[in-house]
């Protein structure tokens, strides 16, 4: 009896054992094979979503021909099981459950874009952010201000805050996020420049040099005159006279501006009014880039005080307001 117990015990130790090689065997088959795709897909796992979630969304799809503990058991084999990552993710065609598994667990997640363009206002980034359909949007009811509340700089004016740049980002960032990564991108390009500012400038604050670099930036679109149009303007704080730029006063208007400023326009008191008031205005006017924030603290040498666009992009400078009188002839009047 002992004898027939012992013969039956290890038949079924070997018949379970055998059971679970062949069960190994299959789910290494498995891992090697490549998933029924078609072409290249994409997966989105949730940020929370357990492996087994993920398994069965596959088997779901169609992608394999096995239930979704073979996906699980080749995560645990590997000890990958605890170590997803959530994100949306490009599936090539071809690739296999072991490899899927390798993107999931090395979180090689799909990288979206968004531009900020130089000479943007804040409220045009602020429009492209909330446009975005992969930006996560928390933004929505707030003000500029509460923005700023957010971000935690309720005291600043968000106005040339944030660096322009094309910013790589995976799905379900928030607008936060984003906009933090923007303005300490800003922050560091400023400090960096602001330490390597030339000395003898008129500028006593990074945040001068920030208004500065915008006017600079919505004066000329040609990289090669901002350091022209920043040593006209440095000249002018120098000598106490206003810098009368247009588009200092056109940022007053605001919203109401319909393209053709008026002599009106000019006369018109606002904090921005560069026409009626001495210095720098309140604030940036637009977000400059790197260019536009170096030629701000690195103004090109001369003796020219004022320019007039030549209607081509670029400008003609002139050293004595009777030139300039008569560029303003040749290029605009004759316009």
């Amino acid at each position: 009896m002992l004898k027939r117990f012992i013969t039956l015990s290890l038949l079924l130790i070997l018949l379970t054992a055998g059971a679970a090689y062949g069960l190994y065997w299959d789910v290494t088959q498995f891992s090697h094979r490549p998933m029924k795709l078609g072409e290249d897909r994409s997966l989105t796992v949730e940020r929370g979503q357990a492996l087994r979630g993920v398994a069965q969304t596959i088997s779901d799809a169609g992608w394999v021909d096995r239930p979704p503990e073979y996906l699980i058991a080749l995560a645990r084999l590997g000890q990958q099981a605890h170590r997803i990552h959530a994100g949306e993710y490009r599936i090539p065609l071809g690739t296999t459950p072991q490899g899927l598994l390798n993107l999931l667990v090395d979180g090689q997640v799909v990288q979206h874009t968004l531009t900020i363009v130089e000479g943007w206002s804040f409220a045009q980034l602020l429009a492209a952010v909330r446009a975005s359909p992969v930006l996560e949007q928390t933004l929505e009811d707030l003000t500029p201000a509460g923005i700023m509340g957010v971000l935690g700089r309720p005291d600043e004016h968000p106005e040339g805050r944030f660096f322009p740049d094309t910013y790589h980002f995976p799905r379900g960032t928030t607008d936060v996020e984003f906009l933090a990564r923007a303005y300490a991108t800003m922050e560091r390009v400023l400090a960096q420049e602001w330490a390597g500012r030339a000395r003898d400038i008129p500028l006593e604050t990074p945040y001068q040099a920030l208004i500065l670099a915008s006017i600079v930036e919505k004066e000329t679109g040609a990289a090669f005159e901002r350091p022209e149009i920043s040593g006209v303007f440095t000249r002018r704080l120098q000598k106490g006279m206003r810098l009368q730029t247009d588009p200092t006063v056109i940022y007053g208007i605001g919203p109401a501006f319909d393209g053709n400023i008026r002599r009106s326009d000019l006369r018109r008191d606002t904090p921005y009014n560069t026409y009626t008031r001495s210095g720098l205005p309140p604030t940036p006017i637009a977000l400059p880039g790197r260019e536009s924030i170096h030629a701000a603290v690195h103004p090109a040498p001369g003796k020219s005080l004022y320019f007039v666009s030549r209607g081509d992009g670029t400008h003609q400078f002139s050293d004595t307001l009777k030139a300039h009188n008569q560029a303003v002839r040749t290029h605009q009047l004759k316009q």
